[in-house]
């Protein structure tokens, strides 16, 4: 068990911090633009459905690509394939700022969803190789903190530059540039060692991923960021915006409640990791996203909307960080990229399904179904919690097959 001191010095890492760099660029890409939806739908001429392409154009590479770019990972390297990724994402978002056409648009976010594929998965793998036990979990929940502080202040951010251009907060995409040259020439920590033959270490994967917890992290990953990207992140700022006539601002500020709830209570997750198994808290994480999804249809003034954005702020504190810290327990070193970049692929195809799925319900059931449909997928989500997941023996670094 790790004393005190050791978890209050823990941020201070120097890796670590590059970690928490690679993670402000990772969700820059959607938190940042989407207070802007309903501007760039009017000053481009698209619907609000069409707008969700901006989402799910940029998430669809993702889904095929993390889990390619997870086993290169594990086989020449991190930051091998970190760096580059980082300049790919920087070029193509800060370039989305100088085009005019919707469909140029599009095929822009998709690079840049390219190289945003593998950062959401690479991140947590980082922090999988530096810790162990309890203080990979606390290193998982600063993440997750610092994450959270990106994802409240890319809204505000976003939502003033969008009241001066629609595309100025594409250009805030060139940061990942010099976070690249960081990870290149700064960050230092253990990278595989994967002498294996392909078809052995495929064998290992294999092994893994088929374990009945491991498929209900998968899960958990997918229906949170079906709720997220789709109730929450495409249809709020709408919601905001014809129920409350919020501006751009507003949006982001009512958004940003949510990222706050979420890094002050993940800054306590090692705290709660003590007394209380991640299980636990995975599963009461799905309730509280139930409880605030099921809120929003009733608020009847636009502050009270903070009411379920904080609730929903603690849950996601609950359930991402946890669900990364379980699969990484799960994994030994010269497998960890492949499935983490796995749960990256999850992770793409939940952002990509969920503002698809929802823009159906949408059409059928308006923004109250929107909201009580991602009710219903969050406390599905908490009985397969109970029932498929399981708190794994720590990993030493060994193959299964070893």
């Amino acid at each position: 068990m790790n004393s005190p001191d050791t978890r209050t010095k823990l941020y201070l890492d120097p890796n670590l911090r590059v970690v928490f760099a690679v993670t402000l660029m990772a969700i820059m890409g959607v938190a940042n633009i989407t207070p802007a939806f309903p501007r760039i739908a009017r000053e481009l001429g698209v619907t609000p459905k069409q707008i969700a392409y901006l989402i799910t154009y940029f998430t669809v590479p993702g889904v095929f690509l993390a889990p390619i770019l997870g086993v290169l990972a594990d086989r020449i390297g991190r930051k091998r394939i970190l760096a580059p990724s980082l300049f790919l994402f920087g070029l193509a978002g800060t370039a989305c700022g100088f085009v005019r056409d919707f469909d140029l648009l599009l095929g822009l976010r998709f690079l840049q969803g390219v190289g945003a594929a593998a950062l959401g998965a690479l991140n947590v793998t980082i922090i999988g190789d530096l810790y162990s036990g309890r203080e990979r979990t606390a290193a998982m929940g600063y993440n997750s903190s610092v994450l959270s502080v990106g994802t409240a202040a890319y809204p505000l951010l976003g939502g003033a530059l969008a009241t001066i251009g629609w595309y100025y907060p594409f250009l805030v995409s060139i940061a990942a540039i010099p976070v690249g040259f960081l990870v290149f020439f700064g960050l230092k920590s253990p990278e595989p060692r994967n002498k294996q033959r392909l078809r052995a270490y495929f064998g290992d994967v294999w092994h893994i991923v088929r374990k009945r917890s491991i498929i209900g992290l998968f899960l958990g990953a997918l229906v949170t960021f079906v709720v997220l990207y789709g109730s929450y992140l495409t249809f709020l700022p709408f919601l905001i915006a014809q129920s409350f006539h919020g501006t751009p601002l507003l949006i982001g500020l009512i958004m940003s409640c949510a990222s706050i709830s979420t890094a002050l209570t993940s800054t306590q997750l090692g705290w709660f990791a003590r007394r209380c198994s991640e299980k636990r808290l995975l599963a009461a994480g799905y309730v509280l996203f139930a409880l605030s999804m099921a809120i929003v249809p009733f608020v009847p003034s636009l502050w009270v909307l903070l009411v379920p954005a904080v609730i929903q702020g603690v849950a996601m504190a609950f359930t991402m960080p946890n669900i990364s810290s379980l699969m990484a327990a799960f994994a030994p070193v010269n497998q960890r990229g492949a499935i983490m970049s796995l749960n990256g692929m999850v992770l793409r195809l939940g952002q990509t399904l969920g503002p698809i799925i929802m823009s159906g319900v949408f059409a059928a059931r308006g923004f109250p179904g929107v909201y009580f449909a991602g009710s219903l997928f969050a406390l599905g989500m908490s009985v397969v919690a109970v029932i498929m997941i399981e708190q794994p023996k720590e990993q030493e670094g060994r193959s299964p097959s070893s």
